[in-house]
């Protein structure tokens, strides 16, 4: 009886190490070999790479890289050899794999990885499984005035910029640092400098961001040129400062507030409309129709910026009500996942429509000074809602009419 009890307990035991230990599952792909051994719910997988080269740029400086998966994925990772072992739940296990192979792969294609690049991957798939960072991050936008070169860093950025290369007028909407007026100006320098265009023009509302600026001495340009600062710094960060300055002097570029658009036709241009939600719609429609032949225009904005005074209604939002059915016509929506400027304007973006969003669409901000090329001074009292024929229009309502996304 002993010596069956004895074999019954042995083969018990042995039942039990092959329950905990589930068979590896092997799988191998270009340049590296992927084996899973999990339970349920937990488990490793273990990628072995043949480019010892390539394995240690992936990891990155000191590991770097490795770190900002492990603290954007929540997994554990670690290092033997050539071998990349990750521990963690299932989704999250299956999502650091993901970026890890594929940016392995971008590194084989010559893509120079950087630990933003970690990050713009991880928010990439985190957001959809199936999109493939080689066909986002290869698209690259070439410069030769300054031999840069710029590539989209989210699905929306590559989506706008094949918008802005396959539609004649594009819509660029979204929060701040989302790349909507810099992917355009390197698109736009890119095409004139292979003479695609004759020139580009660069133009936005005058209108005070809340401030009242009161009176600023110097002629016409010297007062408006701070409006335009921002198109200024975007273009300089193109062309080399001199060759810049020298381009604008020959009317190769021109940078103009929005009120001098008026009465023109703008022909073989590449045209860029910087900060649209500060537009009228009578403005808009102005701006829309001074398009000539083989022309382009992009228009950038963020509907919850809006600086008009209270019950105006905003030209760019009005846009994607009447323009939305028109063929030719392209609108790109960007979200806070889009943005590629310092980690926490993401956060910042997102602790603000929460804030907004808890206060309900119906609250509005106090008005707006607007500057003298844009007529009314100092800010003006929100004073109830929009006209009727203009509901839902005008006003600076939360991000909630933004649905869905289009694409540093």
């Amino acid at each position: 009886m002993s010596f069956w009890r004895g074999r019954s307990r042995k083969a018990g035991h042995r039942a039990t190490v092959r329950a905990r230990a589930a068979p590896a599952s092997r799988k191998k792909e270009g340049g590296f070999e992927i084996v899973q051994s999990q339970s349920a719910t937990e488990g490793t997988i273990q990628l072995h790479f043949d480019d010892h080269a390539l394995f240690h740029h992936l990891l990155g400086r000191h590991d770097e890289h490795l770190r900002v998966i492990e603290r954007a994925v929540g997994v554990k990772a670690s290092v033997a050899g050539t071998t990349l072992s990750i521990d963690g739940d299932e989704i999250e296990r299956d999502l650091a794999r993901r970026v890890i192979t594929q940016v392995y792969e971008l590194l084989k294609s010559g893509y120079p990885v950087y630990p933003s690049d970690i990050d713009y991957a991880v928010r990439i798939l985190s957001a959809n499984r199936g999109a493939c960072l080689k066909d986002i991050f290869l698209d690259t936008v070439y410069v030769p005035a300054n031999r840069r070169v710029i590539t989209p860093k989210s699905v929306a950025q590559k989506l706008y910029i094949d918008s802005i290369r396959n539609y004649d007028i594009v819509f660029g909407i979204g929060p701040a640092g989302t790349g909507k007026t810099y992917l355009a100006m390197a698109v736009g320098v890119a095409a004139l400098m292979k003479n695609s265009f004759s020139r580009i023009v660069l133009t936005r509302p005058a209108v005070e961001a809340g401030e009242k600026l009161g009176f600023l001495p110097g002629d016409l340009a010297e007062k408006i040129n701070p409006y335009l600062r921002p198109l200024y710094d975007a273009l300089h960060d193109m062309v080399e400062f001199d060759k810049g300055r020298k381009m604008v002097e020959r009317g190769v570029i021109e940078v103009a507030p929005l009120a001098f658009m008026r009465g023109r036709t703008l022909n073989d241009s590449f045209v860029i409309l910087d900060e649209a939600q500060n537009t009228t719609s009578e403005q808009m429609k102005m701006f829309l129709t001074r398009l000539g032949y083989g022309s382009k225009a992009v228009v950038t904005g963020d509907v919850t910026q809006v600086d008009l005074p209270a019950g105006t209604v905003s030209g760019l939002k009005a846009a994607q009500t009447i323009l939305r059915d028109i063929e030719g016509i392209k609108f790109v929506l960007f979200t806070e996942k889009d943005v590629v400027r310092h980690r926490l304007v993401q956060d910042v973006i997102l602790a603000y429509e929460r804030t907004q969003t808890a206060r309900g669409p119906g609250v509005r901000r106090a008005g707006r000074a607007r500057s003298p090329a844009g007529g009314d001074l100092g800010p003006k009292e929100a004073s109830g809602p929009a006209p009727p024929d203009l509901e839902g229009l005008g006003g600076n309502d939360s991000d909630a009419d933004r649905q869905g996304r289009g694409g540093a």
